[in-house]
């Protein structure tokens, strides 16, 4: 109990602003020399924006034409990549091929490293992208160097990128740019290249007016970009008077006193919530998996006292990219593992990880010196008594002479029925999609999201009392050594996962451990099968998604979370099967099962 309250404090005490130092730049090719901004050319950009607009209107969508002749005449090398996508389990609404337009500058033969700009083309981003182009740039076709506007300083490509429904068009594209297919992804080859891309920047801008910028650094399966590019980005934002936020999060003065604290409170939790999804909050997150450093920033409209113009928003990302230009090597100085209260703090992993080591300690603890129902005894009298001379006294629980013990194969059968429901669990919804719209009237999306829900609940149902088919599989000693074997394999799974995701494991071990730890067959049946049904991973989901929209200040009702979270169990899915997120298979085939074997010690009979 101790080792677990002290992991709980130590989480929120990194809020604190003592724990949580300032952010500084590590990397000497960006250090904390400015340059000087020349991009004037913001009402250009607006005018594109607005043409962009009524092109997309007229056409009734993606003006893939005027997009083309539009970049040509700025004097940009332009490709289109068409590419094919199925879905998994699309909606009736949806349809099951997308296709992608893409615009890729080149300027100058021979380079061999390249920092992009990608843009949503559902937004008047684009074209905000094409004012920045012709404003930094001037490329004659037919020649072999740029006409930069009198700036000759720039050493790397930059190219423009503008692509259609979202991460999947981003995808497609990373995925012709490095020659690899990880998601069968079926697209034409690229025309244009630009070397080994170091760094990348992706801007979302749904309006003309900008009050703030909101960055966003949560990517694929909890990646993070270096610390670095965050600095970056908050130093330029500084320097030009232009509020920059995080999670949403207005900054407020530092200080030692309570409202700061639960502000900062705030921010870490939210982004502790978002790594813990595995989704990529934004189309950078698919670059990290290429290990290109790269963050997007949203133009926000909603702080109405503060308002910025696009030369001011312009000059901030030339400067941008004028540091990202002076780089020889790629972004390695500062931290990739790192927490963040603020846009001015961060937490690193030294400080971050004994929170979780002290949850898990209680696991080891519960492993080491669990008596067994022998006074001062050990598990491995019980596991292995020829090994052991038995402690002196009588044992708490008398145990007959002729009482077989339990052999390693009494674990099969629980273990084998516990791994079929996480396969099922797994393989099934998607599988069986077709089947389910065939007998009941719902769509795909929702046939796949119920049979989830339908085979997770089941799991309890299933027969948990194989293992009384077999010679001392009844035996205390059986459960004991199946609790055992849970407990070593939550302890393991957790483990790696806080190595790969510290988020997603946090929760999941803040809510399962205790659980874990308690759980017998012995105790009142009634409580501890509540507590175990708190922990299980569905329900960490359901609170979690609560919790969010608590620290959004925006409370969701009952059925309001309850759409929520069959909302999040198909993007879980599409997320994996798109992109390969890991989340879902982790849970659906490492946590539920491990959670199962924890319910076979409660049901043991």
């Amino acid at each position: 109990v101790l080792s677990y309250v002290v992991g709980l404090v130590w989480f929120l005490a990194l809020a604190f602003q003592p724990l949580a130092p300032r952010t500084y730049m590590s990397e000497n090719a960006m250090g904390s020399t400015m340059v000087e901004e020349q991009f004037l050319f913001g009402e250009r950009a607006l005018s594109y924006a607005r043409e962009f607009a009524g092109h997309k209107k007229k056409v009734g969508g993606m003006p893939v034409a005027w997009l083309e002749k539009t970049m040509w005449s700025l004097g940009l090398e332009v490709h289109r990549q068409p590419f094919a996508r199925p879905l998994p389990f699309p909606d009736e609404t949806r349809e099951r091929y997308v296709w992608l337009c893409q615009a890729l500058p080149r300027y100058g033969p021979g380079s061999t490293r390249a920092v992009p700009g990608s843009a949503g083309a559902g937004t008047g981003l684009c074209w905000d992208c094409a004012g920045l182009c012709w404003g930094w740039y001037r490329y004659r076709p037919g020649t072999a160097t740029p006409l930069p506007s009198g700036q000759i300083y720039w050493a790397k490509d930059i190219i423009f990128l503008v692509n259609e429904h979202d991460l999947l068009g981003m995808e497609a594209w990373l995925e012709a740019y490095h020659d690899v297919n990880l998601t069968e992804v079926q697209s034409s080859g690229l025309l244009g290249r630009a070397g080994a891309i170091q760094a990348a920047v992706s801007l979302e801008l749904s309006s003309d007016v900008v009050t703030s910028i909101d960055v966003a650094v949560e990517g694929l399966n909890g990646q993070l970009p270096n610390l670095d590019l965050l600095n970056l980005f908050h130093a330029f934002c500084q320097k030009n008077g232009l509020l920059c936020t995080i999670q949403g999060k207005l900054p407020r003065p530092e200080g030692d006193s309570l409202p700061a604290y639960a502000h900062s409170l705030q921010t870490l939790l939210l982004m502790v919530l978002a790594q813990a999804s595995g989704r990529p909050r934004g189309d950078h997150g698919l670059f990290l998996r290429y290990r290109i450093e790269a963050i997007t920033l949203r133009g926000i409209n909603s702080f109405r006292q503060y308002k910025y113009d696009m030369t001011t928003l312009g000059k901030t990302l030339e400067g941008m990219f004028r540091k990202l230009n002076n780089l020889l090597e790629r972004l390695h100085q500062s931290y990739f593992f790192y927490l963040l209260p603020s846009l001015s703090r961060f937490v690193s992993i030294g400080l971050y990880m004994p929170a979780f080591g002290f949850l898990i300690l209680v696991l080891i603890l519960k492993i080491s010196f669990w008596g067994g129902g022998r006074p001062g005894g050990g598990t491995l009298p019980l596991l292995f008594p020829s090994l052991c001379t038995p402690p002196p006294g009588p044992p708490l629980t008398p145990v007959s002479p002729q009482e077989p013990r339990p052999g390693l194969l009494a674990l099969v059968p629980p273990l084998v029925v516990c791994h079929a429901a996480g396969l099922a669990l797994y393989y099934l919804p998607v599988l069986g999609q077709h089947v389910a719209t065939q007998h009941f009237p719902v769509s795909e999306s929702e046939a796949v999201v119920l049979t989830v829900i339908a085979i997770y609940v089941a799991g309890m149902a299933l027969p948990h009392n194989t293992h009384r088919a077999l010679a001392g599989g009844s035996s205390d000693r059986g459960w004991m050594t199946l609790k055992l074997l849970a407990l070593l394999y939550l302890a393991l799974l957790l483990g790696c996962l806080a190595l790969l995701n510290f988020s997603l494991g946090f929760l999941l071990a803040a809510t399962m451990v205790p659980a874990a730890a308690a759980v017998t067959p012995n105790g009142p049946k009634v409580l501890l099968a509540s507590l175990l049904v708190m922990a299980t991973p569905a329900v960490t989901l359901l609170l979690a998604i609560f919790l969010q929209r608590e620290l959004l200040e925006a409370p969701a009702g009952a059925g309001e979370g309850w759409q929520l979270f069959l909302a999040a169990l198909a993007e879980g899915l599409l997320q994996h099967h798109l992109y390969g997120s890991f989340l879902f298979p982790f849970l659906a085939l490492g946590a539920h099962p491990c959670w199962l074997l924890l319910w076979n010690v409660l049901c043991w009979k």
